[in-house]
């Protein structure tokens, strides 16, 4: 059943509801975990001064690329894990999972050579700083050991999501945020007779508590889970061609679109990081602020994805119209809240930092722009992550992402920030004024029900 709220209809069933908060509430807490570890990383490596702050936000962006183009990974084969387990396609779906963590180990392998290889090269590109650029390469080197644990760890948790097994991640990130904060302790500040590593020990403690992460994952999968039941010897079976095809036909778009997407936000940090070292500080600072106070919005795009790929793959197509209105609706009042919270109370945070007056300044003005940014981010990111990607609309979220970001904001956030040096918070605007566009565009394709394709 549903009831109309306007145009929109609203599902008015209880055990839809119950699914969602079964969902969205691990994820959303596994993201508010991880963004109080990149919190207290940004504290603790704060009071060495802006130099150090500025070079792990900025080699991080690299790392952002990679941990993106996993989760465009996990978001295609989501689709697909999904709409078979909706089906009761418990062998497809294992092949889903052997396909994505092949991907991820590739990915891995590949930003590993890059990172061991070319640090300057990477750092340069974000900005010409020597002293920044001389402490990101120390961070970036030991980094390079991440990328495989933690890219295959990710992409098998956050797919375990499509078989019903949503406490995975949870408990994952609670075990990593505590090693991480004992890791960082240690090595950051030189406690317990380690060496004090300053940026060096926040990359440590990174690798330290992902390991932890790796090692808690497959051993649930491979040894406890009796949902999936996914062995290694699943993993050592080839897919077929045609499943590759079939594989492809509907996950590389999201992949390619995912991928495309980190770049571009890479690219706010480029924009950003030539501006200078102050910019980059207070953008740090309210970026945490932000995917704080968004961590609700990734849940909820975490269950529209997962029940609108179940009910799409259970050819309930009509139910999964209404699903999707639903959580339209919700994102907008969730984009609300988040805006809010963004603007009244993320000043609040500044006085746990160690900020200079120009930075502190600068702080504030970014501050509401990411407000600016949650509301239309909330609706965009509930659209295209959850309901149309759900659906196996990919190719179609693959074009808006290429046309909007690369096209619009990319060009004008370059434009507006290195030609015309208007001040940051206008820059980040122009940056991610994609959202503003996709936002209004993907309700339109909602409402049309053209988005709805079945993986056969």
């Amino acid at each position: 059943m549903a009831k109309k709220f306007g145009r929109v209809r609203i599902v008015d069933d209880r055990e839809f509801y119950e699914k969602v908060l079964a969902i969205m509430i691990p994820v959303a807490l596994q993201a508010a975990i991880n963004m109080g570890v990149n919190m207290l990383d940004t504290m603790m490596l704060g009071s060495f001064g802006e130099i150090q702050l500025s070079a792990s936000s900025l080699a991080n962006q690299f790392y952002n690329i990679f941990y993106i183009a996993n989760l465009g990974i996990i978001g295609g084969s989501s689709v697909l894990a999904s709409q078979f387990w909706g089906a009761g396609e418990k062998e497809s779906a294992r092949t889903t999972f052997n396909m994505a963590l092949r991907l991820s180990v590739l990915f891995a392998l590949i930003f590993a050579l890059l990172t061991w290889f070319f640090p300057g090269g990477i750092m340069r590109l974000y900005t010409n700083e020597a002293d920044v650029i001389e402490q990101g390469i120390r961070y970036l080197k030991i980094t390079t050991f991440v990328y495989l644990i933690h890219g295959t760890s990710l992409v098998a948790a956050q797919l375990m999501r499509s078989v019903g097994v949503v406490r995975l991640g949870l408990v994952v990130s609670i075990i990593s945020f505590v090693v991480n904060i004992g890791a960082n302790y240690t090595f950051i500040f030189g406690k317990f007779g380690a060496p004090r590593m300053e940026i060096a020990g926040a990359a440590l403690g990174t690798l330290i508590a992902r390991s932890a992460e790796f090692l808690v994952t497959f051993i649930y999968i491979f040894c406890i889970d009796k949902k999936l039941e996914l062995r290694p010897k699943h993993l050592l079976k080839s897919p077929s061609t045609q499943f590759f095809k079939n594989f492809w036909r509907l996950g590389a778009p999201v992949l390619l679109s995912d991928f495309l997407l980190g770049f571009g936000g890479n690219m706010v940090s480029v924009v950003l990081g030539h501006m200078g070292a102050a910019v980059v500080a207070g953008n740090a600072v309210c970026q945490v602020v932000d995917r704080l106070a968004t961590v609700v919005t990734q849940g909820v795009a975490n269950a529209a994805a997962v029940i609108t790929g179940q009910t799409v793959g259970a050819r309930e197509y009509d139910k999964a119209m209404e699903q999707g209105e639903t959580f339209y609706f919700v994102s907008v009042i969730i984009g609300i809240i988040a805006a809010t919270a963004v603007f009244f109370l993320g000043p609040l945070t500044f006085r746990v930092y160690n900020l200079e007056s120009e930075t502190l300044v600068m702080a504030k003005q970014i501050m509401g722009s990411y407000a600016v940014i949650a509301l239309f981010g909330a609706i965009q990111s509930v659209m295209t992550k959850g309901v149309l990607r759900g659906g196996g609309d990919t190719r179609f979220l693959m074009k808006a992402d290429i046309l909007f970001l690369w096209i619009v904001s990319v060009p004008l956030g370059a434009l507006v920030g290195l030609v015309l040096h208007w001040p940051a918070w206008i820059t980040i605007i122009c940056l991610r004024i994609d959202y503003i566009i996709k936002s209004l565009w993907c309700i339109g394709r909602l409402l049309s029900g053209k988005w709805i394709h079945r993986f056969e």
